[in-house]
């Protein structure tokens, strides 16, 4: 809760059980993302319906009552699937990855979510369609998820609720559009940082100008939060939610719940209690007209100490 009463829920990444495990032994609120490839990768065959069930409820089991929400499998770029066999790609990264490669093979996509199904029939569960550019992508995965109830012999169950994650900069700049086909929306502020800035994180040459507090990756959150104010809740879930010196610009450009790495949790949830929503959007605004991420950082540490104001968890 920040010192001026806005609850900011603070959610864990999880990767695997063990990360499970640890988001519920640091206080998270919820897992406001579950990479499911930890079931798909190092495989020579894809997991079954009954395989998949099990391994999910396995780590919302260890997460107790509380939410979580489901990627679905994340396969492409730097993380290829033996299985699938797929033909090498010049530039994979802009290429047969996420969504476009979940629809180009229907029926992994429809095994996955009948075994969510079938957890959402007894648990708070989400899922989320990673790297979403075009609304066709939303609406023929809400298709398939509605195959897929119907696979293990049900409706699509009425708590499932159904996200994207913005993570390509056409997504964030049209958001708009995708509102009316979704509950909520998570931005995955690492692949929107390296695509709208042409700067591979994981290239040494160029990571450091990969920083996600550059002024046009801030104006694509910002036009995000503002298509969403009032409709559907926005989450950051890249890296960047638990980079202190980002708190308060996220915050002020409107986003609602932030999730990081397990460890993280308490750490951001005690930066948290020493913000105040208003001065956070007072310097967001400010933020969005500077040149630079050197400039944005510059003016969150003259404004704000977020170490030193983060050592007051009294509110």
């Amino acid at each position: 809760v920040t010192r001026d009463g806005t609850t900011i829920p603070v959610g864990a990444n999880v990767g695997d059980p063990a990360d499970a495990d640890a988001a519920a032994r640091f206080g998270a609120d919820l897992s406001g993302l579950i990479r499911t490839e930890f079931l798909f990768l190092g495989r020579d065959s894809a997991p079954t319906v009954d395989e998949q069930e099990a391994a999910y409820r396995a780590v919302a089991d260890r997460l107790g009552s509380r939410p979580v929400v489901f990627r679905t499998f994340d396969i492409g770029g730097d993380k290829p699937l033996c299985s699938l066999q797929l033909v090498p790609e010049a530039n994979p990264f802009l290429g047969l990855r996420g969504i476009r490669l979940a629809l180009a093979r229907p029926s992994l996509l429809r095994d996955q979510l009948a075994a969510i199904c079938r957890l959402a029939v007894d648990r708070p569960v989400s899922v989320m369609f990673p790297m979403v550019t075009h609304v066709a992508e939303v609406v023929a995965a809400r298709a398939q998820l509605s195959e897929a109830a119907a696979l293990v012999g049900t409706a699509v169950p009425a708590g499932l609720q159904v996200g994207i994650m913005i993570e390509v900069p056409a997504a964030a700049l049209k958001a708009s559009a995708f509102i009316p086909h979704v509950d909520f929306v998570s931005i995955g502020t690492n692949d929107l940082t390296q695509y709208t800035l042409a700067a591979d994180r994981g290239n040494e040459n160029v990571a450091g100008a990969a920083d996600p507090l550059d002024p046009a990756v801030l104006r694509l959150v910002h036009h995000v939060c503002a298509a969403a104010a009032g409709q559907v809740p926005v989450s950051v879930c890249g890296e960047v939610a638990a980079d202190d010196a980002a708190l308060p610009i996220l915050l002020g450009l409107g986003i609602d719940e932030l999730s990081v790495p397990p460890y993280a949790v308490p750490l951001v949830k005690q930066a948290i209690r020493a913000l105040q929503l208003g001065t956070c959007r007072a310097l967001a605004q400010e933020a969005l007209a500077l040149p630079s991420a050197t400039a944005v950082r510059a003016l969150v540490a003259g404004r704000l100490d977020p170490a030193a104001d983060s050592t007051d968890s009294s509110m």
